[in-house]
């Protein structure tokens, strides 16, 4: 007899370690003029299937699609050596028909 696992519909903690901030960009902005597609900065170990799961249960939607960029800090040279910015890791989600998230309201 084979179980299957059934996603629960509660949000856990770890749903929100997934996902850090919006990206407001001239970029996100064009992208996601049709109210389609939404633009995070996710946690750089997180997979597909983990920030699908996390933004359906946080945001109450439905996912169509996710793809992912990945951002290697640049070294910097200052007048006292070198240093290092940090890295991270971008989703691009496409939302179903007739689902919507509002990051930026009330602002």
């Amino acid at each position: 007899m084979i179980k299957k696992n059934k996603v629960s519909a509660k949000v856990k903690v770890s749903d929100y370690a997934v996902l850090l901030s919006p990206v407001i960009t001239e970029k996100s902005a064009m992208v996601g003029a049709t109210g389609q597609t939404v633009t995070l900065k996710v946690d750089p170990r997180a997979s597909k299937d983990e920030i699908r799961g996390a933004i359906e249960r946080v945001f109450s939607v439905k996912v169509d699609g996710v793809r992912t960029c990945r951002f290697i800090g640049k070294t910097k040279r200052t007048m006292k050596g070198v240093g290092k910015r940090a890295g991270y890791k971008k989703a691009y989600v496409t939302l179903a028909a007739g689902s919507k998230i509002d990051l930026v309201e009330g602002l």
